[in-house]
Order: C-alpha cells, then structure tokens, then sequence
C-alpha cells in the first residue's frame, strides 16, 4: 500500500516569489530550478504525477518527498543536502589544517619561507598529531570555505631575491637582471 501524500501547504508571497525568481534565473544550479518548477506546479493545483511530468521526471514520490521537506524547511528544500558518503575531516580535522596555516613556515624546519599547498600538505602529513591522509584539494577547499583566496594571503618573495644554503650558511643571492627579465 502506497503512503499517503502530505499536500503543500499554502505558500506566502515572499516565497512565490523566490521560486519564481529562481525558476527564472540562468546562473541557478538546475537542481534548485526543477524543484521550484515542482512546487509551483503544485502549488498551481497539479497533482504530484503531473508535475514530476511537467519537468520530464516520473516518480511523484520524489515529488512528494520535496514537498514534505518545503512544508518542514521552507526555501531551503531547494538546496540540495550532502550527496552521502562519510565526512572525513570535521570542525577538528579543519581546525588543525587551520592551525598549520597560520603557522609560520621556517627554512629550516619545512624547507621555505612561504607555504604552498604541497608544502602544507606534506607537514600536515608529518606532523605527530597531522593528518597523515589529507589531500592538497581539502586543503584548498577548507582555506576557500573560510575565505581565503591563494593569491592574496600567500606571502610573496621579492623577485630576484633569494635565500640559498651555501655551505652551511644562508645567504642572500640577488639577480640584477630581474627587472629586465621581468619586462621593465
């Protein structure tokens, strides 16, 4: 025996409206423009079935579940959730990324003075309380989550300067055709 179907309950204006804008919108993700088509079908007075036929989809049960998640959620039913799996690195995996970040990179402990996402990646890695798994993408994807752009909080060298070991001593080697390599 089938479950029965929960109707949809009443919408308000704002969010007919929001679904109409984002039925609307070219840069909407599809899967929020199909399931605002779905609810102002519905919301019309069209059955779950012809509907899910409204936007090429058969199963009104998909229909039905959607509107059961608008009745409870509101406008967030049209974001889609987690696509499933585990979720490896959680607030404290992400804190310790975080923590070795901001730490400044020394010569002699990591080998530069400004870190990249390999180099980040490889003392994540060997760190005793690291994360021995983690990839430069969840690194980046964890620095981008918290607004950090590449290009703007890397720490930049001089061009034409550099810090070389010779000998066993650091020493400080500066090309003097830097500004006409560099088209100046």
């Amino acid at each position: 025996m089938a479950k029965p179907h929960h109707p949809l309950r009443a919408l308000t204006d704002e969010e007919r409206v929001v679904l109409l804008t984002v039925t609307r919108a070219p840069s909407a993700p599809m899967v929020s423009v199909i399931r605002a088509t779905l609810l102002l079908a519905v919301a019309a007075g069209a059955s779950f079935s012809a509907a899910a036929r409204s936007v090429g989809r058969r199963d009104n049960d998909a229909v039905a579940r959607l509107v059961r998640r608008f009745n409870a959620e509101g406008l967030d039913a049209l974001l889609p959730r987690h696509g499933g799996g585990k979720v490896t690195y959680g607030p404290t995996e992400r804190a310790r990324i975080f923590q070795e970040f901001r730490r400044a990179p020394t010569l002699e402990q990591d080998g530069t003075r400004t870190w990249s996402l390999t180099l980040l990646q490889r003392a994540l890695r060997a760190a005793p309380d690291g994360l021995p798994t983690v990839s430069t993408w969840t690194i980046y994807q964890v620095l981008h989550a918290a607004g950090y752009t590449w290009q703007q909080t890397r720490t930049w060298c001089p061009t034409g300067t550099v810090v070389r070991k010779r000998q066993g001593q650091l020493v400080t080697v500066t090309d003097l055709e830097a500004e006409v390599k560099k088209g100046r």
